[in-house]
């Protein structure tokens, strides 16, 4: 069984090798906050999409927090497209002051589609050249009141794309939410402020990122369909030579799942996302790569060698196994062997979760307690992923809405947790 334990090491060698300069990351988002001084502050006028499906719960609150921004309200126009709705979130949307588009169209499900509808309905209505950016943020968020002159400062300082500091509304709720809330504080504060800092391309994550009016004229409106639309749109654009912004300063809150089988769907359509991405652009990529494009390698790194050392890890063990339990062999030698891995594995994301924690911890809405104990289910959430990854590979994966019921104010997210 020598040859099981070297590929094993071989494996885990290949993965510190892949991901040993996050570790780099890890140490410079904890050293420094990126910040962005344009030379002048200049005021944009924006467009905020918002796709929402049954999110009648949700929001109300959003447009509110929206409507709270200080940065003037004359610049701010709210759009809302009711996608596939069956509740009321239109005549929510509408009632909070939001300009409101009913979208139904069962063959093309998804956000991407209902984004490409949005954008659509208001160039049409508005033109190419009224707005200067574009928001688009998922209802269920949450905006700090200063959000917008945040991105806004950022924005004057010459960034098209721009991505925004991401917490969560119910870290507090249970290990899956936690789990969720600790891997978005870690990509806001570990990554995509360090990559801001080194000046490289940051990365978009599902929401809460600003767009330049002329990316969206230059592809005619939103074109991104994939599983992992976000993912697809961060590639085109790094690709295309953006340099996407990161604002520490711009603090966002969303609703995480709560409960696995939430989880598991949501998550599923990620890892077969990522595996349409590379796909469909891992050719680019790694011939950006070989042209000394380093956003291109962090891309890459990003959708993609996490999932496949997971996946040959499992098959090696698993091909061992089966003979070993044929011919009667030892199995405990195996299974000692994936224990091994697994520990390691647990003690490296206890790590990452343990240091984004602690550096994040005042923006952690959540009890001290509660806080510990998720430093130490984050490993676990983590872990999930193996079976995930290897099930997105051979099941076919259709885009589904998550429920959202979390129906809080920007003043709550405020409040000291006792």
């Amino acid at each position: 069984m020598n040859y099981l334990l070297t590929a094993n090491f071989i494996i885990s060698t290949v993965f510190v090798l892949c991901y040993a300069y996050q570790f780099f990351y890890l140490l410079v988002g904890t050293v420094k906050k990126a910040s962005c001084r344009p030379a002048r502050v200049v005021p944009h006028r924006y467009a905020v999409m918002i796709s929402a499906r049954n999110e009648e719960a949700v929001i109300g609150k959003l447009i509110e927090s929206i409507r709270r921004q200080k940065y003037p309200a004359e610049l701010v126009s709210v759009f809302v497209v009711a996608d596939n709705c069956t509740d009321r979130t239109a005549a929510v949307a509408k009632e909070a002051g939001a300009t409101v588009f009913v979208r139904q169209n069962k063959t093309r499900v998804g956000k991407g589609y209902a984004l490409e509808f949005l954008f659509d309905q208001v160039m049409e209505q508005y033109g190419r050249a009224y707005f200067d950016g574009y928001f688009i943020f998922d209802a269920d968020n949450l905006l700090d009141e200063n959000y917008i002159s945040e991105m806004n400062k950022t924005f004057s300082a010459g960034f098209r794309v721009i991505t925004s500091y991401r917490n969560s509304k119910n870290y507090g709720a249970n290990w899956i939410s936690s789990g969720y809330a600790l891997w978005f504080l870690r990509e806001a504060r570990h990554l995509n402020n360090a990559r801001m800092l080194l000046g490289t391309s940051c990365a978009v994550s599902g929401t809460g990122f600003l767009i330049h009016r002329d990316i969206i004229n230059r592809t005619n409106g939103w074109k991104y369909f994939l599983l992992t639309e976000d993912i697809q749109f961060t590639v085109e654009s790094i690709l295309n030579g953006e340099r996407i912004g990161y604002c520490h300063n711009a603090i966002l809150y969303d609703e995480q799942p709560e409960t696995f089988s939430q989880s598991w769907t949501q998550r599923l359509r990620w890892a077969r996302g990522y595996y349409q991405v590379f796909r469909q652009y891992g050719g680019r990529l790694l011939r950006g790569i070989f042209g000394g494009r380093f956003a291109c390698a962090d891309m890459c790194m990003t959708i993609m060698p996490a999932a496949v050392l997971t996946i040959v890890s499992f098959l090696i063990n698993a091909a061992a196994l089966i003979p070993t339990l044929l011919l009667h062999g030892n199995v405990l030698v195996i299974l000692l062997s994936v224990l091994e891995t697994l520990r390691n594995s647990y003690l490296m994301l206890f790590l990452i979760g343990l240091v984004t924690g602690i550096t994040e911890w005042r923006q952690i809405h959540a009890s001290i307690p509660r806080k510990i104990f998720s430093f130490f289910t984050f490993p676990l959430f983590m872990l999930t992923y193996i079976p995930i990854s290897i099930v997105a590979l051979f099941k076919k994966v259709e885009w589904k809405p998550i429920r959202h019921s979390v129906s809080l104010s920007i003043d709550h997210m405020k409040q000291p947790v006792k």
